[in-house]
């Protein structure tokens, strides 16, 4: 039933990116039969290190999305201090929730 509901809602929102276009950032499907598996490619800002820069990455999304992030890996080789060398984004938000337990005693 997550599964379902996740695929609905990434449906929407993979319609919604192509529907309202972002400056230097497109999302396609890796394969059409799964809506789990996003093709991303961002172009570096200009007046950046990144400027003119052409970024690949996947996204491959949780059955239980949105309740878990989505995780991010750059196809194309780039630096920045968020990515680790495996190409793999580093973003606390893009990683699950830790629940952190707080003794009062």
């Amino acid at each position: 039933m997550a599964s379902s509901l996740a695929a609905l809602l990434l449906q929407k929102q993979l319609k919604g990116l192509n529907r309202h276009l972002v400056d230097g950032f497109s999302a396609d499907l890796v394969d059409e039969n799964n809506i789990f598996e996003w093709s991303i490619s961002i172009i570096g800002p200009p007046k950046t290190l990144f400027d003119d820069g052409f970024f690949n990455a996947t996204m491959s999304f949780p059955m239980d999305y949105p309740n878990n992030p989505p995780t991010v890996k750059f196809i194309t080789e780039i630096w920045h201090p968020n990515v680790y060398p495996d190409d793999r984004v580093c973003i606390s938000i893009l990683h699950p929730p830790v629940m952190i337990r707080i003794s009062m005693s």
